[in-house]
């Protein structure tokens, strides 16, 4: 992860697959991580696979050429909501919110039935735990490895914490909006603690309850080879020094953590609507019309305004 964005989105949290005592669970990733920005590094693709998965991602490189830009100009009439012609800078972001809050709420429907196992239309927390820890808790002879040890005795108390606190009338029983505040606390302004203490407990290393640093760096990249470090990783050392380090007291703390991962004033969805039109605004008239969009389609089906080449694939019915 290179960058030195003016924020940084967060990726949805990867759940366990829920395995109840079926088959073995693996390791999840363990939170809602920082993402770098299309500034960040040339080319799409690392975006496409960083917010869609490789898995969706390989869905639009099935499409030709001349199919993905026939489907992307239907997508194009359907953003030009005032149907004048061009896409705004306003218009690309009312839809590039739109298909994320869409990807969302789906993600959530995707795994629903997973965890509901009494199917009473709530997720409660023993149900979440059986389906997600239950081959780990009945058979913990099978996790002898430290590393797997270690991930699931940690993600425990976690994902309860985390549930608890979505779980906004406290009967333990998650709704529709409260498992997804779980899955997607970045998404919810009463998960944003929830958010930063996870950053925080999984980059600070020393356990003092701050990041410094090292700390920053060594949660984008490994010196493995010991030799020097690439240009990004100096600019990022520069960016926590004159942006993250808010007070310069060589340290980040929570309110700072908060600052750099769910920046107030930053806006994604308009970053991303504006550096599509900067980019293809051929005639520098600050809105774009089909042909501009069509010129240089293969960023648009590697952005967030076909959710990363998902619309693509759809029945356009579903729009």
């Amino acid at each position: 992860m290179a960058g030195g964005g003016a924020g940084r989105a967060l990726l949805p949290a990867l759940l366990l697959l829920a395995a109840g005592a079926l088959g073995k669970p693996t390791a999840r990733q363990e939170r809602a991580r920082p993402g770098a920005q299309h500034e960040d590094r040339p080319g799409f693709q690392y975006d496409h696979e960083a917010f869609l998965g490789k898995e969706e991602a390989r869905s639009f490189d099935q499409l030709s050429p001349e199919e993905s830009r026939e489907r992307l100009g239907k997508i194009v009439d359907r953003i030009d909501d005032n149907k004048d012609g061009y896409l705004t800078t306003e218009e690309l972001k009312t839809w590039i919110k739109r298909v994320q809050k869409r990807y969302i709420y789906e993600n959530v429907a995707k795994v629903w039935k997973d965890y509901d196992l009494n199917k009473d239309n709530k997720i409660a927390w023993e149900e979440y735990k059986q389906a997600t820890y239950g081959y780990y808790l009945e058979n913990p002879e099978e996790f002898q490895d430290a590393t797997d040890q270690h991930s699931f005795k940690k993600m425990l108390p976690r994902d309860e914490r985390r549930f608890k606190t979505a779980d906004l009338d406290g009967d333990l029983a998650a709704t529709r909006e409260e498992f997804t505040a779980f899955l997607h606390p970045e998404e919810f302004e009463h998960m944003k603690n929830i958010v930063v203490l996870e950053t925080l407990e999984d980059i600070d290393k020393n356990g003092d309850g701050f990041v410094d640093q090292d700390e920053y760096i060594a949660d984008m990249f490994a010196n493995e080879e010991g030799g020097p470090e690439p240009d990004w990783v100096i600019t990022e050392r520069e960016q926590f020094a004159d942006f993250r380090d808010l007070n310069k007291d060589g340290k980040m703390d929570k309110d700072e953590i908060q600052h750099w991962i769910l920046p107030q004033d930053y806006d994604h969805a308009l970053a991303e609507a504006r550096h599509l039109v900067y980019e293809s605004d051929a005639d520098k008239d600050q809105k774009l019309t089909k042909e501009e969009v069509l010129d240089n389609w293969n960023m648009f089906v590697g952005s967030q305004a076909t959710n990363y080449g998902e619309d693509l694939t759809r029945n356009h019915d579903e729009l």
